[in-house]
């Protein structure tokens, strides 16, 4: 089995993290039912098909970064970055498909995002996650987060997760 963890900087890398994109958001229709129109809000709000059309554009250096886990020359994974303004970035979008969940593709992305960030500038990172997120929250409180209520809530509803890492 072959990882690779790439910074998206081709059209074909874009395509593939726009496809994951909208995969994600299935997996949290499927996941939500009962926070469809929450949901639907959020992507509107945050102008969701815009900005996964080409994720260069909103997630290229150096305002952000994207990076696209491959499994055997397969796109199975992504996570993004922006910058939430005065050192901080926010990690979001993170998602692996169901057929590379266990492969260690969700660790090596979150590794991989919090290696690349203090070269870009940033000395902290924060995310919100939905609170039956359970995988993923597993994951980042492993990679060192740890939960901040106080903070943004990123869009995320009331309810959400927040947390933080420093770098």
């Amino acid at each position: 089995m072959m990882l690779e963890i790439e910074p998206v900087r081709t059209k074909a890398q874009a395509a593939a993290v726009e496809r994951l994109a909208w995969d994600f958001v299935d997996w949290l229709r499927a996941r939500y039912p009962e926070r469809k129109d929450q949901i639907d809000n959020y992507l509107a709000h945050q102008k969701f098909a815009e900005n996964v059309s080409d994720v260069r554009v909103r997630y290229g250096p150096p305002q952000g970064e994207c990076l696209l886990a491959v499994l055997d020359g397969m796109p199975v994974g992504i996570v993004m970055l922006t910058d939430a303004g005065n050192g901080i970035c926010e990690m979001n979008r993170m998602f692996v498909s169901e057929a590379a969940r266990g492969s260690g593709a969700g660790r090596a992305l979150v590794s991989r995002l919090q290696d690349c960030a203090p070269e870009m500038g940033f000395r902290r990172m924060e995310l919100g996650a939905l609170p039956r997120h359970h995988e993923a929250l597993s994951l980042y409180r492993k990679m060192g987060f740890v939960e901040d209520p106080g903070l943004d809530d990123h869009g995320g509803g009331d309810d959400a997760i927040k947390m933080a890492a420093d770098l």
